[in-house]
């Protein structure tokens, strides 16, 4: 089995977003003793930055074969939004040639997250310089990545093969703070693959909407979908 090279300021983020990495001794520390207990102690000081790095790879590897039954990952342009360290980025990059990736994600750590939608998109669990270290540190080159701060940098404004974002557009974050965004990079063969809980609202806003996995396990039930083409005329609520 593989894994990722992580320490433990990386590992804690990581288990932070990826809930499902969990083990069942820290859920029951969580239960026992509340989230706040869990997030500024547990998550520091009683964790295996190992055991959280093979786990993650072994979640982030699902995520890759999933997907690669839909799509094609050889030479693309790739836009990440949300994605966290980023596990899914590296495995493609390590098993697919001549990728390149634009990540967009925040730079700051919420003293609460709410599991949810955030409204005010003001949420956020990560740090760049921890996710520039780590996807370097796990042999990804310099010249196949570029990271935007959301809240500080000037978005990206080219056409991509593929949008990416999974558990976090249109499920941390309401799609419309980033529509006017997409709509200026999107072209006609652009595929953005996200997950959420009304794939029937991206009907009215994509010319093409294809769900790809159903997830009833977690408390939104969502789906996850490949979109393409903007419609011309779309709802926007």
């Amino acid at each position: 089995m593989g894994y990722f090279n992580l320490d433990r300021d990386i590992a804690r983020l990581i288990l932070l977003q990826r809930t499902e990495i969990i083990t069942p001794k820290l859920k029951n520390l969580r239960k026992i003793f509340g989230r706040y207990f869990f997030t500024n102690f547990v998550s520091k000081y009683l964790i295996s930055p190992k055991s959280i790095g093979a786990r993650y790879y072994e979640v982030m590897h699902q995520e890759m074969n999933q997907l690669k039954t839909h799509l094609n990952f050889e030479n693309k342009k790739i836009l990440s939004i949300g994605s966290g360290m980023c596990g899914l980025e590296l495995l493609i990059n390590s098993n697919f040639k001549g990728n390149f990736f634009s990540i967009i994600e925040k730079n700051y750590i919420s003293k609460k997250v709410t599991y949810g939608w955030d409204e005010k998109n003001d949420e956020a669990y990560n740090r760049i310089d921890l996710l520039n270290f780590f996807l370097i540190n796990n042999d990804m080159d310099k010249k196949n990545f570029e990271i935007f701060d959301y809240d500080k940098d000037d978005l990206p404004l080219k056409t991509y093969d593929y949008v990416i974002s999974l558990y976090s557009l249109d499920y941390h974050y309401d799609f419309l703070f980033y529509k006017d965004y997409l709509k200026k990079i999107l072209n006609e063969n652009t595929m953005i693959i996200f997950d959420t809980v009304r794939p029937e609202f991206f009907k009215n806003v994509f010319e093409s909407v294809e769900v790809i996995q159903n997830e009833e396990k977690t408390i939104h039930s969502s789906k996850r979908i490949i979109c393409k083409k903007f419609k011309k005329i779309s709802c926007d609520k």
